[in-house]
């Protein structure tokens, strides 16, 4: 952990000086963890304060479903989901920090109206031209992950030659085009599950402490991902053990964001890793 790390949200100076938590709200009807499903208005707020009382820094709202082979959802309905949630969110719990898990800026810039600070891309712009350009015009934190493709054909680009310094490389290349465009308010996300075999997943688990060298914010979301469930030849429901040991795993060697479908235990698994190694 780096105590000098920050990103300016809204005027107001975020700092990572311990871990945070980010809790996931998924308005979906086919998220691949279906406890994450929230689609009516009670379901939203039921869940959204239920993961501020366990102590979420962050809610995490998408409309989109990133699963393998996920389907397509039409740009206006993904804003209609996003939007209503991130209002109705606002309005009962209006120091809540969100984000908005979305690769489209029209999302983004909908999302941002309605209150969001935050913006979560699993695609790092590469799939909308324009989000980068929107990001930084705005000055709005940037959550960028690594991923190739996009959720209906990402599994099917896994060859890499040496992953660790490609992704290293991919993100390094960004904050170079997002500097040079004044914009230092950046979240790295290797990707856990996106564009990868799960060999690779642990492979990146293991050296993740490599991706400090980037002194940048690291998150990590691994939660409930099916190189825990397939490893244990369990299923989703079954794999907040696993959750917990891998994020505890993330903490020990750098992580600074856990995404979470469960707050609490995190919160825990932070405070005892925090604990033994300080």
């Amino acid at each position: 952990m780096n105590i000098s790390k920050s990103i300016n949200v809204s005027g107001r100076l975020f700092s990572f000086d311990h871990p945070r938590v980010m809790g996931i709200l998924n308005v979906t009807a086919d998220s691949f963890y279906s406890n994450s499903r929230v689609m009516d208005a009670d379901d939203i707020l039921n869940r959204a304060d239920k993961m501020l009382r366990e102590g979420a820094d962050i809610l995490d709202i998408g409309g989109y479903s990133s699963r393998p082979n996920a389907k397509e959802v039409p740009i206006k309905e993904e804003i209609r989901r996003t939007s209503q949630a991130i209002d109705l969110i606002k309005s009962h719990f209006p120091k809540a920090l969100i984000s908005i898990d979305t690769f489209r800026s029209e999302v983004a810039e909908n999302a941002l109206r309605a209150g969001a600070v935050i913006v979560n891309d699993i695609s790092a712009g590469m799939l909308d031209t324009k989000m980068i350009d929107f990001i930084t015009a705005n000055q709005v934190p940037y959550i960028a992950m690594h991923m190739r493709g996009n959720p209906q054909n990402m599994q099917k680009l896994t060859e890499y030659t040496d992953i660790i310094p490609e992704i290293l490389f991919y993100f390094s290349k960004l904050m170079e085009r997002l500097r040079g465009k004044g914009h230092t308010d950046l979240i790295i996300d290797p990707g856990f599950g996106f564009a990868k075999t799960r060999e690779q997943n642990f492979e990146i688990l293991s050296n993740l402490e490599f991706f400090k060298n980037l002194e940048s914010i690291i998150l990590v979301g691994l939660s409930r991902k099916s190189m825990i469930y397939k490893t244990l030849d369990t299923n989703p429901s079954e794999a907040l053990n696993g959750t917990t040991v891998l994020n505890t795993l993330a903490l020990s060697k750098g992580a600074d964001i856990l995404r979470v479908h469960d707050v609490l235990p995190a919160v825990e698994a932070i405070k005892l890793t925090a604990k033994t190694l300080n």
